[in-house]
Order: structure tokens, then sequence, then C-alpha cells
């Protein structure tokens, strides 16, 4: 794995730079062509989802997709907001930047996950830059960024090997120190969840605490059970039993996408060559939001829009990142939801249709400086995304004691 120096970067450009997003017409044009020019497979054989996502879905999607969707309202609300590349470690690194106009307002990094992007953030800017709009006081504000990570999204992408979470880790402590802030928090889920805890593992002074929704949070024995089909150990409560069998059903049959991104993401040539090929892929991530998903081009309306949706696809499609970003998989070395060895104050909120459930006695027993738990009633893996008001309040809560 490459090692980076402080040598290498001696004449990195630390200019921050503004960002605007302006797709041609004809890359919009291409992409309905492709979508219309889709080789079918045909239906799965079974009368739900356990041979993948279904052919009802994906065919609802495309018809959307390809002639009612539009780019340009998500485009313009990504303009709508101050954007900036600026290189880290040789890597240009773009990200929104949001100040909110309270004074005292906390600085806070928010880190995305896959199969995700910025856009997944967006609606808890407002909420956390402006709370007294939404609910909360002055007191609550925060300044917010939100980084593209490395082959994601509109930052560029990685041409050698050694950026993984840890690297990412130090890139967003350099980034926030670049925007002047000198005390911050962190937030993230997914890989985000995972980047924020190295923040946490690494400890930079700089760093207040950290919130997490995808906590990693898991007793080594028990993830070690759950990984390799072994039962559950003794002595387990019935919340913990819970938690045990919904991370044993992921590893049997929910994450097919993270070993063949962890082994083999060179291959994935299919997911960059053929919008429903990437759009499948994506929908895949886990049970509880593909089934959300579905209910949303069926025409339900529940947290996520089929415009949320598209919008999440099509800017991955449109930055060509779906090989990029698969190579994060490729270079993890931690366990996704096992503990790491946090030493900072941490936050956690667990909602119900997480992959990984985090009962109270888990996150205590993970996290030494635990400063908030709260276990939601609804909500999913894409917080941020499916439920911005109450993950804004969580984030809110879990950060007051750091003021």
């Amino acid at each position: 794995m490459t090692k980076t120096t402080g040598a290498q970067y001696a004449t990195e450009n630390i200019d921050i730079r503004p960002f605007h997003v302006n797709v041609p017409e004809a890359e919009l044009t291409e992409l309905r062509r492709r979508i219309n020019a889709t080789k079918w497979p045909e239906r799965e054989t079974v009368n739900d989802a356990s041979q993948g996502v279904q052919l009802a879905t994906m065919q609802a999607l495309a018809r959307y997709w390809a002639t009612e969707y539009d780019w340009r309202k998500i485009e313009a609300k990504m303009n709508a907001l101050p954007q900036f590349i600026t290189e880290i470690d040789g890597l240009d690194i773009h990200f929104i930047h949001v100040r909110s106009k309270h004074e005292n307002a906390l600085p806070l990094i928010v880190t995305h996950g896959w199969p995700g992007s910025i856009i997944e953030q967006m609606k808890i800017i407002d909420p956390l830059t402006n709370p007294t709009a939404h609910g909360g006081s002055a007191s609550d504000a925060f300044h917010v960024v939100i980084p593209s990570m490395p082959g994601y999204g509109y930052s560029a992408k990685p041409s050698s090997t050694g950026w993984d979470a840890p690297h990412i880790a130090r890139a967003w402590v350099a980034l926030m120190k670049r925007l002047g802030y000198k005390k911050f928090v962190a937030q993230g889920g997914d890989w985000g969840a995972v980047i924020t805890e190295q923040m946490g593992v690494q400890a930079a002074p700089e760093l207040l605490g950290i919130h997490v929704n995808m906590p990693g949070a898991v007793p080594p024995e028990i993830d070690k059970a759950a990984a390799t089909g072994a039962p559950a150990p003794e002595g387990l409560s019935a919340e913990e039993k819970l938690a045990f069998e919904r991370l044993q059903f992921v590893y049997s049959k929910g994450v097919a996408y993270g070993y063949q991104m962890g082994l083999r993401p060179q291959t994935l040539y299919g997911i960059a060559d053929s919008p429903i090929g990437l759009a499948a892929y994506f929908l895949d991530h886990d049970a509880w939001s593909y089934a959300l998903i579905s209910r949303v081009f069926e025409g339900a309306e529940e947290g996520l829009t089929r415009d949320d949706v598209l919008d999440n696809i099509t800017i991955a499609w449109l930055t060509n990142t779906a090989l990029s970003g698969a190579r994060l998989y490729w270079e993890n070395k931690l366990t996704y939801f096992g503990v790491k060895g946090v030493s900072v104050p941490v936050a956690v909120s667990s909602f119900p249709d997480e992959i990984d459930l985090c009962p109270r006695s888990w996150a205590e027993r993970a996290y030494p400086k635990l400063i908030h738990y709260n276990k939601l009633e609804k909500g999913g893996h894409f917080a941020a995304f499916e439920q911005p008001q109450l993950l804004s309040q969580e984030i809110r809560a879990g950060f007051k004691s750091l003021r």
C-alpha cells in the first residue's frame, strides 16, 4: 500500500476554489438513450426479493428515469449551496461548506457512505445551520462541511493505492483546519461512520467528539460468531440476541456487494457501462432500504422520493465513479461493525432499520466516553436522506454537552 509523506506534498496547492456542477445536455440525452436500450433479463423465479432486486422495481425505476426524472432540479439545489474544491495529499477534494448565521456555531464535518454522495446529506444542512427555523435554538447551530469521499462524486479519483478510511480521516482533519476551524466535531453513517470513528481513534486535538448512526460497537466475539455462522454466544439479552440475528442475516445474505468490491472491484465493468446495472447494484444495499425504495416506486410516499433515489444514482453515473467508489472496499482492512478503539466522546443514534442494531449495552462497552445514546422509533441506514429531521435533532442532542 502506498504511503504518503509530507515531503511529497510540499508543493501542494492549498487554495480553496469555488465549484459549480454543470452537466452538458448531451450527457443527459445519452443517459436516457442507454436506459431505453437496456437489455432486460427475465423476471425472478420467486415472489420476494430473495434473488435480488426485482424486475418490476427496476422497470418502474427505468420508466421514470427515462421519461420524467429531471437532473437539473438537483443540480440547481447543489449550485445554490457554497461548493468548493481543495487539494489534500495530492487529491482534489470536493465539499459543501455552509456557515451558520448564528454566533458560536459548532463546526461539523459530515461524511456520506456507499452507495452515496453529498446529495444524501443536503437535507440536514438547513436544520443544522439554521436551527431556529426547525424547532431548535440558536445555541444548537452548526457550521456544516460535507465532503465527497475520494473517488466519489466530484472529488478526484485516486490513481494509486492508500486512500483507505484512516487516510480519509486524516484528510478530513486537514480540511477542517484549512477552513480555519480550531475545534470541531464529526458525524457519519455507513462509510461515513467508519471514517468518523477513525477520526475518533486518531483523536486529533482539534476533534471534540463524534456522532455515528452506524456504530461500530459489536463486541468482537459476537461479530466473529455472526460472520462465521456460529450460534449466538450465551447470556445475550433479548435486545442483544435480536442485534446478533440481524448481523448474522447481513453477513450471510445481505452484503454480497461488499465481498465483490472488497475482492475484485475492477471486474464491475457492467455497472460503469449500464445505468440500469448501476441502479440495481446501488438498490441492493440492504433489505430494509430496498423494501422502502420498492414501495416508493410503487407509489408510496415515505422518507425517500423517487427523485431522491435517482439523484444519488445519477450523480455516480455522470461522474463515472462506480469503480473508483468500489475500490474503497478493496482498500479496507477494518471491521465494519466491530469495536475500533475510539477514545474521544461519542454520541450514538440507533435506527431500527439499520443493518447493525446497537443495544445501549454494546455502545457503553465500545465507547468509554459515551455522551449520548438514543434508540429511534423509525428510520434506516440512510438516515440523513430518509429522516433528516430526526437525525438533525439527534446531532444537536448528541453534541450539546461538547459546546
